[in-house]
Parts: C-alpha cells; sequence; structure tokens
C-alpha cells in the first residue's frame, strides 16, 4: 500500500494517477472539499480516501505500508494563519517521519523552493546541505518547508531514528493539469492562458526591484509531468536519500512564458504590466533557478520539459480540451 497525502491535490492527483497506473493500491489522506477536487481523481477512481482528522486511525491500523509519499500542506504563499500552517506543514510532517522510522515506510516529502527566500544568484540556489541553515524565507508557507527540513537535518545529525529511505523535494514552479482548485495559487501559465482567451492582454506585475526590469523576473518552471517522473524516480531507486531541488535548471522570464501562452492559445501577443499586489511585495521572488547537479550525480538521468514544450502540451491535450483532467 502506498499513501500520499494531499493526494486530492494538484501535484499529489497525478502523482496518484502514475501509482494507479502500474496498478499499485493507493490510499488518499486529503479533505475533498466543495472546490472541485474531486474532479482531480475522476479518471483514476483510488482504492480509499481518508480525510486528515483520521490519519492516526489509518496508520495505526496499517501494516503493509511501503511509503509515504508527503504531498499534503498549506501550501500558499500569502498563508497567515501561523498556528495551522505550523500544525500542518511542520507537525504532521515530523509525526510522519516518526511513523516511518518506526514502522520501517519510506517517506518522501515535498519542501519548496520558497525556501530560498530573495536569493538573485544562480549559485544561491544550491541544495547542498551545508548551506541549508543560511537560507533566509520570505513567508510564513517558505520558512514552515524551512524549519521542517532543518528538523530532518538536526534528527539525521544527532543520529535519530530515521526512515530506511527519506528524500525531500524542493520544488519549483509548477505548472500543468488537476491544479484548477488552487485559486489566487494558480500557476502564472494557467493565469495567463485564461486572461489570453478572454481576449485581454497577459497581465505581468511591473518589477518591485529597481535592477530587474519590468517583465524579466524569471523562475525555473517545471511541468508537473516531470515532476512525477522525479517523485516515481526515488520510488523506484530507494537507495538514495537526501533533500534535492526539483526544478529545470533554467531561469526563463515571466516575459518569455506570456510569449509562449499567446502562442500556444493561438493569440496576437499582448502583454500590459500592472502594479504588485502590496501583499506580495517584499515577499516576492524575483529570480529562481534550481541547481540540479545533486540529483545529476545522484543518478537521474531524465530531461525535462522546456517551457515553451510544456505549455503547448499543458493547452493542447488539457486547457483547450472540454475535460482538461488528467
Amino acid at each position: 500500500m502506498i499513501i500520499v497525502t494531499g493526494g486530492a491535490g494538484f501535484i499529489g492527483s497525478c502523482l496518484v494517477a502514475a501509482l494507479s497506473v502500474r496498478g499499485l493500491d493507493v490510499v488518499i489522506v486529503d479533505w475533498l472539499g466543495d472546490n472541485g477536487k474531486w474532479l482531480n481523481l475522476r479518471h483514476h477512481p483510488p482504492v480509499r480516501i481518508v480525510s486528515p482528522d483520521k490519519l492516526d486511525a489509518l496508520l495505526d491500523g496499517a501494516s503493509d505500508v511501503e511509503a509515504v509519499f508527503h504531498m499534503g500542506a498549506v501550501s500558499s504563499t500569502t498563508a497567515r494563519d501561523g498556528d495551522l500552517v505550523w500544525a500542518t506543514n511542520v507537525v504532521l510532517s515530523e509525526a510522519l517521519w516518526d511513523w516511518c522510522a518506526r514502522q520501517g515506510v519510506r517517506f518522501i516529502y515535498a519542501s519548496s523552493a520558497a525556501t530560498y527566500g530573495a536569493a538573485d544568484r544562480p549559485e544561491l540556489f544550491s541544495d547542498d546541505p551545508k548551506r541549508l541553515k543560511s537560507l533566509k524565507p520570505l513567508n510564513l508557507y517558505g520558512w514552515s518547508k524551512h524549519v521542517f527540513d532543518l528538523h530532518v537535518q538536526a534528527r539525521l545529525e544527532r543520529g535519530g531514528a530515521r526512515p530506511p529511505q527519506w528524500a525531500g523535494l524542493k520544488f519549483f514552479n509548477v505548472y500543468g493539469p488537476n491544479e484548477y482548485h488552487k485559486g489566487n495559487m494558480l500557476s502564472v501559465v494557467k493565469v495567463k492562458y485564461d486572461e489570453v482567451k478572454a481576449g485581454a492582454p497577459a497581465r505581468l506585475f511591473r518589477s518591485d526591484r529597481p535592477e530587474v526590469a519590468d517583465g524579466e523576473q524569471a523562475r525555473d518552471f517545471i511541468w508537473v509531468g516531470d515532476v512525477v517522473k522525479v517523485l516515481l524516480w526515488f520510488f523506484d531507486t530507494p537507495q538514495v536519500d537526501g533533500l534535492f531541488n526539483c526544478g529545470t535548471g533554467a531561469a526563463r522570464s515571466y516575459r518569455h512564458l506570456a510569449q509562449a501562452v499567446c502562442k500556444a492559445a493561438g493569440v496576437p501577443e499582448r502583454i500590459e504590466f500592472i502594479d504588485m499586489p502590496e501583499s506580495l511585495r517584499g515577499q516576492y521572488q524575483s529570480f529562481t533557478r534550481a541547481d540540479m547537479s545533486r540529483l545529476r550525480t545522484a543518478g537521474y538521468r531524465e530531461p525535462f520539459v522546456t517551457l515553451e514544450d510544456g505549455i503547448g502540451l499543458y493547452v493542447r491535450d488539457y486547457l483547450s480540451k472540454s475535460d482538461p483532467y488528467l
């Protein structure tokens, strides 16, 4: 049995689909809520869905769990409820680590590129464990993910109990099908597609940093299918442990993204710049680029989809369809 927390969410549901194709017995731990998350599971119905408040009972009665993929989290970069974020992103993660260590179950979890904070040079996005304590996240979400990464490192340094395999993945900017329930946390690709298909220009934030031109803010955008491939590679490679970046290794500007969306949508290129909301100023990463050397050294060999090809896939195979779900 495989447990996937957050398995009805964006990345989690795409992972569940891939695990289901393999014929594996998957149990999802998640709330379905009222925002259409059930649609993410429509094409790959799970064997069982357990609400997070019943997780302890599930674990108490589980004896055949092979791995836990911990994708569940409060993932909004504008989250303000510190108690909820701490309980969900730190306390729950620690409890799952401890359970996997006691039971001899492999543990693969979602960290985030938000842990890097305002780093603005490629060399600062290194996932070298020696750099971990120097990171300074900009928001509550990134801080909570960083705290758990630090707690894992501290447990290992103390020689504490650990799962037989553990891997944390610092996801960069993921886009792709099954993200539609995410509200204001939708990928920029989806938001720009909706704008241009409605006849509006692609609206981009003006830069809040004088050294960065409008539209030249750059991120490492990664297709969700590549994220799932990396997750499955860890599942298939149980001898690899560690905290790793999960991006493409390329930083692409928002202007490039908007141009690619317009081309894929078959509309004239129109870009308009708007002021950045006050809620994001001082918490906005103007540059991210994953250093992928440690994952490559660990043995991962698959190429990553380019931004243009990924946007083309997303528009052609999902966003332009009446049923855009994986």
